[in-house]
């Protein structure tokens, strides 16, 4: 069969296989075709012969990804195939791949070889090789994107249907918008870090390129898991698409925004925005303040001394074997003192504080993945600056504990694609991939990388039914009163109002801000109390029940139509000295009461 034109997206290679069209073989003679019309540089650094891919093609396991070829940066291991990090005298041969290049091939994944990236993964521009510069698909006079520049390159051309970068400051995000791929940057933790060489240790992902948001997706499923290799692993359930809320809050800056002259990126944006509008997202103007100051930090504070930790011994004794931008951002990391360390420490949680305001008033932000774009001789010009722009919305991800995926968004009337980024709390992951793909698949003409595989061909995320849990509120948490807002940055929803059953004692509780009632069941009142019972998703109720301060806790609550719940307990001891409010029924009754001047003070 001629495979000559054929999209190498996962779900028609895995439709082709189930039918028999064509097998894994025939699949991989068909990339090694692709890449020997281009060439292996400067996309690869290293590539396995044909042959032997072919071997592993027709031994490879009956998983989920059987027989689905696939990319690695080449800072991540592979077994038997030496990791560079785009320098060859640091090169070394692993043993062992790294867990997450070990759970895909586990799954039938076939791992081709190792692609190009800025030395070290330090830059977004991906010029910073030995082994070359790759380039964008769609001008070879401007930038691929860094520092994951081979992986991207090698999805969008249509060589892979999927690879993996990582992503420190956007290495997995900015190659995905100059390349009009998807860029999967999960929470930090799911998918191991084992077998990577770190660029920032303590805020490294491992990153997923892909053609299609539903792609990433499936392979993110197959590489997330906890690894307790990595001293950085994070447990959390498997990853899974959630269903997004019906009218989703979308932060957009109030102002602040920067597009270092580019008005085609400027209007391309705001068309995103309008259109995320028109799907149903509810548009919250947002302070991008704490943001942007959290970005500054990642190169200007401590961080960046990670990067010599990283290879402190092998800077010191072949710096001339580095890079020369590198090199100067590596080893200038020796000035940093630990005082500097805890200042930038003390900052970023000032920033992180500063930002959850914004955080309540959004279930997602949407930025501009980058500002502009770069010719390769500017960046070679000014390779520090230009670089430093192109962090301004990605830089702080990592940092804020964040989940992001990056989308396209259009061309340029010049050719050269624009991609946005969705961000989220962390593990909200499965959300912003439903976001992100409705998004991506409401672009007028989508297209598939630099190939000509139309986004409709492929099929859209299936989001797994939303596990829940009921949890009954009595007090501060009550709509409209002041902590309901946990509830609804967690997407809770209203479900209904109902009573307790009879043997419950209500309490006012004393010294509470803001002020909070306790439930107490001994068997002594007569009537039920009146609850709030709020729905939400099962993976937000840890961080919910983290927020609860003693007294009060989660228990087990009877309503009076013999149904039982989870909902608020007090400690007993908590109220010896507290007022008995149960022949109130509830909390509003008596909040009632003490705005009338009954008693009580206003919460």
């Amino acid at each position: 069969m001629n495979l000559e034109g054929i999209s190498l997206d996962v779900t028609t290679l895995q439709r082709g296989y189930a039918s028999g069209l064509f097998s894994p073989a025939e699949i991989i003679a068909e990339v090694y075709r692709r890449i020997s019309e281009i060439g292996e540089r400067p996309t690869w650094i290293t590539l396995i012969p044909q042959d032997v891919a072919t071997a592993r093609a027709n031994a490879a396991p009956d998983g989920p990804l059987h027989g689905i070829p696939f990319a690695v940066k080449d800072n991540i291991d592979v077994a038997g195939l030496p990791t560079t990090c785009a320098c060859p005298e640091f090169a070394y041969t692993p043993k062992r791949s790294a867990t997450s290049v070990e759970r895909l091939e586990a799954a039938g994944a076939i791992a081709l070889g190792k692609t190009n990236l800025d030395q070290f993964a330090t830059g977004l521009v991906g010029v910073r090789s030995p082994y070359g510069t790759p380039t964008s698909p769609f001008d070879a006079s401007y930038i691929s994107g860094g520092s994951s520049s081979g992986s991207a390159v090698a999805v969008a051309r249509g060589l892979v249907p999927f690879a993996l970068g990582t992503d420190t400051a956007g290495s997995g995000r900015v190659p995905a918008a100059f390349n009009n791929i998807v860029g999967l940057k999960p929470t930090k933790g799911w998918i191991s870090t084992r077998g990577v060489v770190p660029a920032c240790r303590t805020q490294d992902a491992v990153s997923i390129f892909a053609l299609t948001v539903a792609d990433a997706a499936q392979v993110m499923s197959v590489a997330a898991g906890y690894d307790s290799d990595d001293i950085y692993a994070r447990p959390s359930d498997p990853f899974s698409v959630e269903e997004a809320s019906q009218t989703p809050r979308i932060g957009i800056p109030s102002s602040g925004l920067e597009f270092f002259g580019d008005a085609e990126a400027e209007r391309l944006y705001h068309a995103t925005v309008d259109r995320i509008a028109a799907l149903g997202g509810e548009i919250v103007a947002i302070d991008f303040a704490p943001f942007k100051e959290t970005a500054s930090l990642l190169y200007a504070g401590p961080w960046v001394a990670e990067r010599l930790a990283a290879i402190r011994a092998f800077a010191a004794s072949h710096a001339d074997a580095m890079d020369p931008t590198v090199r100067a951002i590596i080893l200038g990391a020796g000035t940093l003192s630990t005082v500097d360390a805890f200042e930038a420490f003390y900052r970023l949680s000032e920033l992180t504080r500063r930002a959850e305001p914004e955080w309540a008033k959004m279930d997602a932000m949407l930025l501009p993945t980058t500002g502009t774009t770069y010719r390769i001789d500017d960046v070679l010009a000014d390779p520090v600056a230009l670089n430093s722009n192109l962090g301004v919305y990605t830089n702080f991800a990592n940092l804020m504990d964040l989940s992001a995926i990056a989308v396209p968004a259009g061309f340029r009337r010049n050719g050269l694609p624009f991609g946005v980024t969705l961000m989220a709390r962390a593990f909200e992951d499965g959300m912003l991939a439903n976001l992100g793909d409705t998004l991506h698949r409401a672009l007028p003409g989508a297209m598939l990388g630099a190939t000509a595989t139309a986004l409709p061909s492929t099929p859209p995320v299936t989001p797994a039914p939303t596990r829940t849990i009921d949890v009954a509120v009595v007090g501060a948490h009550l709509s409209g009163q002041p902590l309901n807002w946990q509830l609804l940055e967690r997407h809770a929803q209203l479900v209904r109002t109902a009573r307790t059953a009879a043997g419950y004692s209500f309490y006012a509780l004393n010294g509470t801000v803001p002020e909070k009632p306790g439930l107490v069941f001994n068997g002594k009142g007569a009537g039920g109390i009146e609850v709030e019972i709020w729905r939400m998703p099962l993976q937000a109720f840890g961080s919910f029940v983290a927020l609860i301060p003693a007294p009060l806790g989660i228990g087990t609550l009877q309503l009076d139509d013999g149904t039982s719940v989870k909902g608020f307990i007090c400690e007993p001891h908590a109220i010896r000295d507290a007022t008995d409010i149960t022949a109130y029924g509830g909390w509003r009754a008596w909040r009632t009461r003490a705005k009338s001047g009954g008693g009580g003070a206003e919460a």
